[in-house]
């Protein structure tokens, strides 16, 4: 099986920020470790605070509208979907 892998022109960006020593030797070391650039870590872990963000705030706009339909856990919302 072969797999064609398409890669589209991202226009980036360059963000300057302050870490504490300690943290900056440990995100060297897991770059290190994993084999990574630095920056594509950080980019990593940003996408994903990013997602989680948007998320919750999804979730708390819609919470009342849940809540008024009797949905007030993650296992009300399971049932109600499957």
């Amino acid at each position: 099986m072969h797999y064609v892998v398409l890669q589209e022109k991202i226009d980036m960006t360059t963000l300057t920020i302050r870490l504490p020593e300690l943290l900056k030797s440990d995100l060297d070391e897991i770059s290190r470790e994993e084999h990574k650039a630095v920056s594509d870590i950080v980019r990593e872990s940003l996408r994903r605070y990013v997602a989680v963000e948007k998320f919750r705030s999804v979730r708390k706009r819609i919470l009342p509208f849940a809540e008024a339909q009797g949905l007030l856990t993650d296992d009300d919302i399971f049932k109600a979907l499957s």
